[in-house]
Parts: structure tokens; C-alpha cells; sequence
């Protein structure tokens, strides 16, 4: 049996991880050698907790149900890659907490190609999700692979511009290969495979929890030449991400925030403590030594041409997205002169709607 499939069997033990397995196999010689040790060269080795070395133990008796699930994995459109495989991205090989292998479906992101992590906020404004679509828009437009955590909020809203922009996107999950958490990204799941890649070190099932995604952020920054964190409380999954990023060597950008809002406490406080100041798609594309072309709409050029009504009820929003009934209030239009002008502001692509009758300018 090739060693491969060892590996894959003791990934499959819960509470042994990759620093784990690596100091195993320092010990033992060997993947094989590992799964068939006696008890008590285990116990000599002093590397498993009595709790972890019960569980080996007992999932040894599982071996054969443990290799139909390996066998099945091609037929599911899963890809198990070992550490020493040349299809393992080479950004992960120099970190010593490294995983020892990733399930994949889709590909990995290219070793060639620049790659920007975007990560925050699950419970994120609607003015950050348009930030971080914004920003994976563009960057996946200078051929920038935009890597993050397929979570709601700023994540998936990352994912969803690169791949409106016809870029490639990656997701490394907090779960097993087979689980798509949360629900609601289900579609952005099954068109990532395509357009991009899906990946985790967690065994199949293995469901969604607290302590797993710290776990995944390592491997999301450790993907990325910079990351990008766009709002994050002060104590924040996010962070954690900016953490692992320092540790790695890599560049950390944050969106600067109002001082009041608690979203922005985290960016805020990165940005206090060195990280760089996010403005522009610029400031990345500067950073990885590549040219942007701006292609922003002109909304000055843009207020000239509007019509008088339209003007000025544009000129009375911003990035916040304002309540209807504030927006005629404001404006002093009938409410049909107003609803009209924001229909032609929508259809004009520089006025969103961002929920029940709330109106911003868009980016």
C-alpha cells in the first residue's frame, strides 16, 4: 500500500495535526510505519497526548472502511495531495505547521500568479460587502487570485466580485470537503469548483467549529501575497488572519474606518499598529509591482450629465446606505419625482439599492 494512503489514514484521527504527523514520522521513518507501530513504541515516542494516542488506536480498527472512502475519492471529484506532491502549492512548503495534506476540489491557485487574501466581517455593512467586492473585482481584473473563507459577508462577497470579474477565486474551508458551510453560499460553492478551487485539511464530514477555523486563517494568509482585511471587530477571526500573515512575512492592508463604528475597531487598530492603509486597488497592485489602469466612473463627469432631479437626489448619498423616506425628505420631491430618479440612478449603474428601500452610491 503506497504511503499516501497512510497519510490518509491518519488524517482521518481526530486531534492529530500536521505538527503532529511531521514529528511522527521524524520518529518512525515513515507514513507505514506510523499506523503499524506497537502501542508501546508509540508510548516511547512521547509525541501523542494519552488521549490522542487512544484515538489512533481505536480509528486502526477502521482501516478498511477508511480505505474504501480513500479509493472513492476520484469518483467524488476530490483530490487528496500529500506535502510532497509537485501539485502542493509551493507558497504552504516553507511553514513548519504546514498541512500535511489538503482535499481539494477545483485547483489550487496557481504558484506563478500573484494571490490576495480578502477576508472580515461575517456580519459585515452593506458598505463592506461592496468594498470587498470592489476590491477582488479589480485586483482579479490585473490577474490577481483572490483567496478567502467562502463565509458570509466580506468573504463571499470577495468571492463573488473576482469571479464577476471573470477571475479565479479560492476557498479554504473550516469543514470537510463535502460540507458547504453556510448553506447560503451553496451556489457560490458548486461555481468555485469550476472557477476556481475549494480546499481543506479537515477530513470529509468533519462539520463546522469554532476552534477549526483559526486552524484554516494559517493556510488562507500562508496562500496570499498580502492580505487585505476589510471589517473586523477588535477581536475578530480576521485578525487572527492579519496574525498569521505577520508571522509569515506577508503584507497586511486594512480599510480605514469611522472611529464609532465598531466594524472598523479592528481595522482601525490594525492600521495604529503598522499595517498599510487601504485606499486604493493601488496600493496592492503597487505592492506586488503591478501597473492599474483606473477604471473607475467618473461621478463628477457623471453628476453633469444627470438630469436636475437625479442630481440632487445622488448628491444627497454616500457610501451609507439612506432610507428611502430620508432621501425625500432631503430632497424635497414628491415621492414619485424621487422614486424615479433613483430608478434612473440604478439603471445608470452608480446608485444601489442596499436592502428595503435603502439607497448608497456605488463605488
Amino acid at each position: 500500500m503506497p504511503e499516501k494512503e497512510y497519510l490518509y489514514f491518519l488524517c482521518q484521527i481526530p486531534g492529530i495535526g500536521a505538527i503532529s504527523i511531521f514529528r511522527l514520522r521524524e520518529f518512525f521513518g515513515g507514513f507505514r510505519e506510523i499506523w503499524n507501530a506497537e502501542e508501546r513504541f508509540l508510548r516511547k515516542a512521547n509525541i501523542l497526548t494519552e488521549r490522542r494516542l487512544s484515538k489512533l488506536l481505536e480509528g486502526r480498527k477502521q482501516e478498511s472502511a477508511f480505505q474504501r472512502e480513500y479509493e472513492a475519492l476520484e469518483g467524488r471529484g476530490i483530490r487528496f495531495t500529500a506535502y510532497w506532491e509537485e501539485a502542493y502549492p509551493q507558497r504552504l512548503r516553507p511553514y513548519r505547521d504546514r498541512p500535511a495534506a489538503l482535499y481539494l476540489k477545483g485547483a489550487f491557485p496557481k504558484d506563478g500568479l500573484p494571490s490576495v487574501a480578502i477576508v472580515g466581517a461575517r456580519g459585515c455593512t452593506e458598505y463592506g460587502k461592496e468594498a470587498a467586492g470592489f476590491f477582488a473585482s479589480s485586483l482579479a481584473k490585473e490577474n490577481v487570485q483572490i483567496i478567502s473563507g467562502l463565509a458570509l459577508g466580506v468573504d463571499g462577497a470577495a468571492h463573488r466580485g473576482a469571479l464577476a470579474a471573470g477571475g479565479r477565486t479560492f476557498a479554504v474551508l473550516g469543514c470537510g470537503i463535502n460540507v458547504c458551510y453556510p448553506k447560503e453560499n451553496y451556489g457560490l460553492f458548486c461555481e468555485m469548483e469550476e472557477k476556481g478551487g475549494i480546499m481543506t485539511e479537515f477530513p470529509l464530514g468533519t462539520r463546522p467549529s469554532s476552534m477549526n477555523f483559526p486552524m484554516r486563517n494559517r493556510i488562507i494568509s500562508a496562500l496570499a501575497d498580502a492580505v487585505i482585511i476589510i471589517e473586523a471587530r477588535e477581536k475578530s477571526g480576521s485578525l487572527i488572519t492579519a496574525d498569521y500573515a505577520l508571522e509569515q512575512g506577508k503584507e497586511v492592508f486594512a480599510l480605514p474606518g469611522r472611529i464609532t463604528d465598531p466594524l472598523s475597531g479592528g481595522c482601525n487598530r490594525l492600521l495604529q499598529t503598522g499595517a498599510a492603509v487601504l485606499l486604493s486597488p493601488s496600493d496592492v497592485l503597487d505592492f506586488l509591482g503591478l501597473k492599474y489602469e483606473k477604471k473607475l466612473t467618473d461621478y463628477k463627469n457623471t453628476e453633469k450629465r444627470l438630469a436636475k432631479n437625479e442630481n440632487l437626489v445622488y448628491s444627497f448619498l454616500d457610501s451609507r446606505p439612506k432610507h428611502f423616506d430620508a432621501i425625500v425628505s432631503a430632497c424635497g420631491l414628491s415621492m414619485a419625482e424621487c422614486m424615479e430618479s433613483l430608478f434612473r440612478l440604478e439603471l445608470a449603474g452608480i446608485v444601489n439599492k442596499t436592502g428595503n428601500q435603502y439607497y448608497s452610491r456605488k463605488m
